[in-house]
């Protein structure tokens, strides 16, 4: 049996990872590290939990005894690290968490790999998965392709670029199997509710204002997560080693326009009167640093392993919020406590 390491898989892209990993490969074990902070939720793998093929370690990618203590215990073949802080606006009240996490968590597993793996690293991959944001804003034109020049703008961001350019050099210097890929901004269930879309589906439920930065009017390139797990899973078993893959939705929407389709999907869903959801607008000030626009060139991931994305930009959103009108109760359980504080501390606005 392969044995497969999944960091950061309690999370939103990563328990959809998981969960995918341990449904189609039965034969191969999925070891999901997370250190279940505020964005971890072993709610979201109720599904897989008594699988066979799958177990969970609770610790942190900073630890290195506990990660050296997994590497020898399971003998990985593989590394998909998703595990990370990852929401600009903590980065910019807390950055040094995220150097700690993004940065020093990632060499500590590259140390680990490279420990356990020595110099034979047949069937072995360390796989990072990282964000389009280390490539910086876009203008009106153009498109990050895997060549664009790093030039991150927030903390967060720059903790990324950074543990990026550390796997790049493990590989160069060590010969050390990897391959990296930067998504968009991914959508779908189970996402943590500091994120726009879920953010907004449940203040519209609750009749709560829906904070928009500025005026709305930055552009994102959206990702159904499922897509993306299923990218990550071609890029895993056929990607080019020292390689580096950019994942998009091809689905360039400006804030504001989002905000307002979900607005009219809710109301509809709800049997509210259309426009409803709308009133509930409210605009506040914009975040420090907040880049223009993001948009993804994937087309060297859909000519090289054949990759397309399985929904349309409308059926992800009409599946997304069908997801988490249903889950009501995940949602109650998730916003409960310290998110509630961090609300209001983050938009200024009574929660």
């Amino acid at each position: 049996m392969k044995n497969v390491l999944i960091t950061g898989g309690a999370g939103f892209i990563g328990s959809h990872l998981v969960r995918h990993w341990v449904k189609k490969y039965p034969d191969t074990r999925v070891v999901n590290l997370d250190k279940l902070t505020y964005a971890g939720n072993l709610e979201n793998l109720k599904d897989v939990e008594n699988a066979p093929n799958y177990v969970f370690e609770k610790g942190d990618i900073v630890d290195e005894k506990r990660v050296a203590e997994l590497f020898e215990k399971y003998r990985f073949d593989g590394v998909i690290h998703l595990a990370a802080e990852s929401h600009v606006d903590r980065s910019i009240s807390n950055p040094m968490e995220f150097i700690r996490t993004n940065i020093v968590g990632t060499v500590t597993l590259l140390n680990a790999a490279r420990a356990a793996w020595k110099d034979n690293f047949d069937g072995k991959l360390f796989y990072h998965v990282s964000t389009d944001e280390v490539y910086g804003s876009l203008g009106k034109d153009g498109f990050f392709s895997e060549t664009t020049r790093y030039d991150p703008r927030s903390p967060y961001s720059a903790s990324k670029a950074s543990s990026d350019h550390l796997v790049r050099a493990y590989f160069h210097t060590y010969g050390l199997p990897v391959v990296i890929s930067n998504c968009s901004n991914n959508y779908g269930g189970y996402q943590f509710p500091e994120k726009l879309i879920p953010l907004v589906i449940n203040n519209i439920r609750n009749h709560k204002p829906l904070p928009i930065y500025g005026k709305g009017e930055n552009v994102r390139d959206w990702l159904f997560v499922e897509d993306h797990v299923s990218a990550i899973d071609l890029i895993f078993h056929k990607g080019r080693k020292g390689e580096t893959y950019n994942v998009g939705g091809h689905n360039e929407k400006q804030n504001i326009f989002l905000v307002k389709l979900l607005c009219s999907i809710v109301d509809r869903k709800l049997g509210r009167p259309e426009g409803e959801a709308e009133k509930l607008i409210t605009y506040v000030q914009d975040r420090a640093g907040h880049d223009l626009r993001y948009a993804i060139d994937s087309s060297k991931l859909v000519n090289e392993l054949g990759w397309k994305p399985s929904v349309t930009f409308e059926q992800g959103m009409e599946l997304t919020v069908d997801w988490y009108l249903n889950h009501e109760e995940w949602l109650r359980n998730v916003t409960s406590g310290d998110y509630q504080k961090y609300y209001e501390k983050q938009y200024k606005i009574n929660a």
